[in-house]
């Protein structure tokens, strides 16, 4: 079959990611979400897992792409496009925090901490965007020194190395007695400082939150994380170099198919963790993400039927806009407050606890919470589909 300009199926693929994401990031109540919708609290996988790890494998697949028009020649003008581009991303990330903490100042002031304390006091220095930029940085450079042939021994020896590392540096052992032992978090401390790293992991219950700090996109752990957006360059290799559509699709399930096998075997030693982003969490979600894709190119690209992808096409277009979008709009919905009742409420709880759960049957709170969720999905498509239908593309 003949290949068309642009795969549908990866804007589609993009588009569920950055959907599954907005939906499990905003419940309408943390205490109350369906076990699907909760990621693992440590060793394990649960779908809400898999958003992220699947985004970072499409963001290696398009890295190929946009290198590709530049023939992987490290030019200046392209190192300087790269570096720009990974700043904008990692600013990004810093900044929604700001962005954060000066509405919730605004909404509820302290007289005893000025403003500039608020905002950088025990800033966290890393996170979800932080993480992707770093990863596109390293990944675009190598794609552009290294052979694309070769990068598969790239990605297998940083997966090694860093297993050895984890098996050596007790990067599973996350308890009172043995955290300042795990390589992750010494790293991360020594280099972050534990007052700009993640607090309040759920796995750490036993521990004192106030005393220690994980930081799931912590720096050393960003070693697995690069390995997992290079799997996606070489994906995007062999997408590109097939100028076949049933070819692509047998080879991306063989791929998947043999990645997610080697990372069900090696669990047994090296256990699928999200958490520290081990190595078997790398190939098997890379694994199924490469399976989904190439359904979706047998069903959308090859078969037609695109009738239902059409909401998820529209968050595809605009991926990291519409991401972003959607932190910015959970930050108004908590910080914005509205007299209800003689009573200052959020926009959050007018939605969740005024209007969702006031009207349906007690003992209704996760489906409150989920139906929360999805309105909160719905409200960044609508302003993801006036982009759409006016043909405006948001590059970040």
């Amino acid at each position: 079959m003949a290949v068309t300009k642009r795969l549908k199926s990866l804007d589609v693929l993009r588009g569920i990611t950055i959907a599954g994401m907005l939906l499990v990031n905003n419940p309408g109540s943390w205490s109350h979400i369906y076990a699907p919708l909760e990621h693992a609290e440590w060793n394990g996988l649960t779908p809400t897992d898999l958003v992220f790890p699947f985004f970072m494998f499409i963001m290696g697949v398009s890295t190929y792409m946009s290198l590709r028009r530049y023939d992987f020649t490290l030019s200046r003008k392209l190192f300087w496009k790269i570096l720009r581009r990974a700043l904008v991303i990692f600013g990004i990330g810093i900044a929604i925090q700001l962005f954060a903490r000066l509405c919730y100042w605004l909404a509820d002031p302290e007289p005893t901490r000025t403003l500039a304390d608020k905002l950088f006091t025990n800033i966290r220095t890393l996170g979800v965007m932080q993480r992707l930029a770093l990863c596109y940085f390293c990944a675009a450079l190598l794609a552009c020194t290294i052979k694309v042939k070769r990068l598969p021994w790239v990605a297998g020896l940083l997966l090694v190395g860093y297993g050895v590392a984890l098996l050596a540096g007790h990067g599973y052992d996350i308890d009172i007695d043995t955290i300042h032992h795990n390589i992750i978090w010494r790293v991360d401390s020594a280099v972050l400082g534990e007052n700009h790293m993640y607090h309040g992991l759920g796995a750490l219950a036993d521990l004192p939150k106030e005393l220690h700090a994980f930081d799931p996109e912590g720096l050393f752990s960003t070693l697995g994380a690069l390995a997992h957006v290079l799997i996606g360059v070489v994906t995007g290799a062999l997408i590109m170099k097939n100028n076949d559509n049933d070819r692509r699709v047998n080879q991306l399930f063989i791929a998947g198919s043999l990645m997610m096998i080697a990372g069900w075997l090696l669990s047994y030693g090296l256990p699928i963790n999200k958490n520290i982003w081990s190595p078997t969490f790398v190939l098997t979600t890379c694994g199924m993400a490469s399976t989904l894709l190439a359904l979706l190119i047998w069903s959308i690209d090859i078969k037609g039927r695109d009738g239902w992808c059409a909401p998820f096409h529209v968050f595809g277009i605009n991926p990291l806009f519409l991401y972003v979008l959607g932190g910015v709009l959970a930050i108004l919905f908590g910080a914005i407050k509205l007299p209800i009742g003689g009573e200052m409420i959020s926009i959050h709880n007018i939605i969740y606890r005024e209007m969702l759960l006031a009207f349906l049957p007690a003992g209704s709170e996760k489906f409150a919470s989920c139906l929360f969720a999805i309105i909160f999905v719905a409200i960044n498509w609508a302003f993801g589909y006036w982009l759409y239908k006016k043909k405006i593309y948001i590059k970040i």
